[in-house]
């Protein structure tokens, strides 16, 4: 019982120990911030959905990248695009508000919206993005 006790509170423990090492050393917990990936149809719906999020302090910086080709599946047929690609940089905590928000604003059927986490960087650029995107 003591072992499934440890084994289920291992992630908890786990987190606070990170917390308390970070705390002490100053260094960054793997994880606190994350990029979005956010699709976009043309520059112009880019532009005004990457405004939007920044006017929300959703995010510290997003990158507009250039137009791209895609392929996908859509409601079972292979379809072929251009668009553009927002990365956005967060807490990630916002992430899903982030994702809320942009789905209630864009005018896709089904934006993607994903995110990975980010695990190390500049330490300086990561504490950047903390003091540029407000806690909950």
């Amino acid at each position: 019982e003591v072992l499934m006790l440890l084994v289920l509170m291992y992630p908890l423990l786990r987190g606070l120990a990170l917390h308390l090492h970070s705390a002490v050393t100053g260094s960054y917990i793997p994880g606190t911030h994350s990029i979005a990936f956010v699709n976009c149809l043309n520059e112009q719906i880019a532009r005004d959905i990457a405004r939007a999020i920044m006017d929300k302090k959703l995010a510290a910086y997003v990158n507009i990248l250039p137009k791209s080709s895609a392929l996908y599946f859509w409601k079972g047929e292979l379809e072929e695009s251009t668009e553009i690609l927002l990365l956005v940089k967060t807490r990630t905590s916002k992430i899903g508000e982030l994702s809320n928000y942009v789905r209630s604003i864009h005018p896709f059927e089904m934006p993607e919206i994903i995110s990975l986490p980010i695990d190390q960087g500049n330490p300086l650029y990561l504490k950047w993005i903390e003091e540029n995107v407000p806690r909950d």
